[in-house]
């Protein structure tokens, strides 16, 4: 089996007596305590039912050519399903497209390529509706002022950037775009709209210049908590914490202490661990019965807030902690 630098190639379970399932796991990085809790998940699902795992990451986010490197490495394996969080969703697909060719099972987590249709299926958070809960919990913790609304996205194009902040100015109840739209809708409500990457350094200098455009900002929407994070150090420096509700989506252990601190006003929590679970237990269906997994399935999403509003379900912190991803 070949290695290379861009992407490692490790065996988590083995077995000596048979010819056990084999599923491949590829995340974007290793170090992202999303995609570290992600391979636990894998690593539990597969050695409780026998089969063995084969795991794989490029060096950065981005890396498209150590992705394509390891898939190459796990159907050489002999790897029958692969479960993959893409970096580019559009350059890994003609890959995708020769290895299902051979009869493998593709299966995306996370994040969707682009087209949907280039895996057999998609197991992942619904972000639009954990955009639409963190809306409608903004919508009440406002109670009744009027909406001057900073929101933090990823970057232009990415599906799930586009579903989280889509999805929250519906759950406000703001003009809004559906979710299979890439553009993300700006009505009057939203006075400034800057890309994060997802990033807090990144973060705290869009809401900086956010606030200098517009110092009456009461609500920010953040893709994720790092973002968030970085919005609220801005706010924070500029004295004007106290009267910002943030809100954002992810549900790392580190963002639902920032909920607890008073930081963040609520987030959405995904379930990593689930998502990757799921995806080796359909990994073994297949090499067992030859029925693939299609479509998507959603793996759940709840709202962590240390003030629950009245009208929209939601766990606290505690629960949010025991469930959490990350450093605990």
């Amino acid at each position: 089996m070949k290695r290379t630098a861009l992407a490692a190639l490790s065996v988590a379970a083995l077995s000596a007596t048979a010819a056990p399932p084999v599923v491949g796991l590829i995340t974007k990085t290793e170090t992202n305590p999303f995609f570290v809790k992600m391979k636990e998940g894998a690593a539990a699902a597969a050695k409780a039912q026998g089969a063995v795992l084969l795991t794989a990451a490029g060096r950065t986010d981005g890396d498209n050519l150590g992705q394509v490197a390891a898939l190459e490495n796990m159907v050489a394996a002999g790897a029958r399903t692969i479960l993959i969080t893409p970096s580019d969703a559009k350059a890994i697909v003609p890959t995708l497209r020769r290895v299902r060719a051979k009869g493998v099972q593709v299966i995306a987590l996370d994040s969707p390529t682009d087209p949907l249709e280039a895996t057999d299926a998609l197991l992942a958070t619904d972000n639009y509706k954990a955009g639409v809960l963190i809306g409608q919990y903004a919508r009440s913790a406002l109670d009744g002022r009027k909406p001057v609304i900073a929101t933090l996205d990823l970057f232009p194009g990415h599906p799930v950037g586009a579903q989280r902040h889509n999805g929250f100015l519906q759950g406000f109840g703001l003009k809004s775009l559906d979710i299979n739209s890439k553009l993300l809708a700006q009505p009057s409500e939203v006075v400034c709209m800057a890309d994060s990457y997802g990033d807090q350094a990144k973060g705290q200098t869009v809401m900086e210049n956010c606030l200098q455009k517009n110092p009456d900002i009461n609500l920010v929407y953040a893709i994720n908590e790092p973002a968030a994070a970085g919005a609220y150090r801005a706010l924070r420096a500029a004295g004007k914490d106290k009267g910002v509700v943030i809100v954002s989506v992810d549900g790392g252990c580190q963002g639902v202490r920032d909920v607890g601190a008073g930081a963040i006003a609520a987030t959405s929590q995904q379930y990593p661990l689930r998502m990757a679970a799921m995806g080796v237990e359909a990994g073994i269906e297949y090499a067992r019965s030859g029925r693939k997994l299609s479509g998507f399935t959603d793996t759940g999403v709840n709202l962590i807030t240390a003030r629950p509003v009245e009208g929209v379900a939601s766990l606290d912190v505690a629960k949010g902690l025991e469930l959490c991803w990350g450093k605990k």
